[in-house]
């Protein structure tokens, strides 16, 4: 490390399960640079549900006491590790949610790194993170921009393109609401000339996703069997793909969408797991002949093709932001903001 560099970082901490009141702000010493790390000044960060989730204690998946939270940053490197090969002082990076996951299918090692959970995540100031966990910035976003791909981006794109059966010219996508997730699915759904069809249950919201492409928007309040009447628009024949964000509540409306041998990728479950919904089982994927695909983010491989994509289409692929974007020490208004759900785009965090 340099004299330039700061001796101390301010920083969250998940301390307890009660939501937004469990996050803790403090000074701490700034981390040791390991020889395979990368010391970044975070300057753009972005929320997700599943920080709400570990805020709360419910995140499925596992989490360390005391948790630096947050997934998605973006800033610039300030050193590196003597080992270190990818990444010089000055680059500007995106982190990667899966940080052992470079490529190839999943394991129990190379998910088991998730960062924001196991491992010290991005609500601070400035963090070491290892050089496998990083990835080159695209050209002509912002740093907050940017720091929405780790997540919600590459969730997308990988529902989209990482299954073996990529979605292609001219086939049909469902996707569902105006979450992160679905709105980066829209516009990469576009750039290859697939047809959207889209569900909100607000006038404001379909109104931005016909801007981003969406060909038809079913409103879900006014259509309870939303995923009969995106079957009804693509002549009957159903859809290619759907991407279920909402778990068991919206599950029978998205199998009802498909086409035969369509595929739901479930990457959530925002309304909950509980409930009395009926939810189809796996004898019905053999009865109506659908694959369903489970979606945990993806691969670092396939961010650096997603950033790739992004950088020759900035303007069509640019990430849709919430016009109002919080400091990082008002980070625990912006988790309320999230829970309140009048959010329109991602949630986003300015780091000085």
């Amino acid at each position: 490390m340099t004299n330039s560099i700061p001796n101390t970082t301010s920083q969250w901490n998940v301390v307890g399960g009660d939501g937004p009141a469990s996050l803790s702000l403090s000074e701490q010493r700034v981390p040791e640079l390991g020889d395979n790390e990368v010391l970044v000044k975070l300057q753009g960060a972005s929320l997700n549900f599943r920080d709400l989730a570990i805020a709360r204690g419910q995140y499925p998946f596992g989490f360390k006491e005391n948790i630096i939270p947050g997934s998605d940053g973006a800033g610039t490197v300030l050193a590196v590790g003597r080992h270190v090969t990818r990444f010089a002082p000055g680059d500007r990076v995106v982190t990667v949610l899966q940080q052992a996951h470079i490529a190839g299918p999943p394991t129990e090692a190379n998910t088991s790194r998730q960062l924001g959970a196991t491992v010290d995540g991005t609500f601070r100031a400035l963090g070491a993170f290892d050089e496998q966990g990083l990835v080159q910035m695209p050209d002509g976003l912002s740093f907050t921009e940017a720091a929405t791909l780790s997540c919600a981006g590459l969730t997308a794109w990988n529902a989209l393109f990482g299954g073996g059966r990529p979605l292609s010219a001219g086939q049909w996508l469902l996707t569902q609401g105006t979450g992160g997730v679905s709105l980066f699915a829209v516009q990469f759904a576009k750039i290859v000339g697939a047809r959207v069809i889209s569900t909100t249950g607000s006038v404001e919201k379909a109104e931005l996703l016909r801007k981003l492409g969406a060909d038809h928007v079913v409103n879900y309040r006014e259509t309870l069997a939303w995923g009969e009447e995106a079957k009804r628009l693509t002549g009957g024949v159903g859809v290619d793909l759907v991407i279920d964000i909402t778990g068991p509540s919206g599950l029978e409306q998205s199998v009802k969408s498909l086409r035969l041998d369509g595929i739901v990728a479930v990457v959530g479950a925002i309304a909950g797991v509980g409930g009395d919904a009926k939810v189809p089982t796996l004898l019905d994927s053999w009865m109506n002949l659908f694959t369903s695909r489970g979606v945990w983010v993806g691969t670092r491989l396939q961010m650096e093709d997603m950033c790739r994509a992004i950088e020759g289409n900035i303007e069509r692929l640019r990430p849709v932001l919430d016009p109002k974007v919080f400091r990082l020490e008002e980070l625990k208004e912006a988790y309320e903001y999230l829970e309140d759900g009048r959010y329109l785009g991602k949630i986003c965090i300015e780091i000085s």
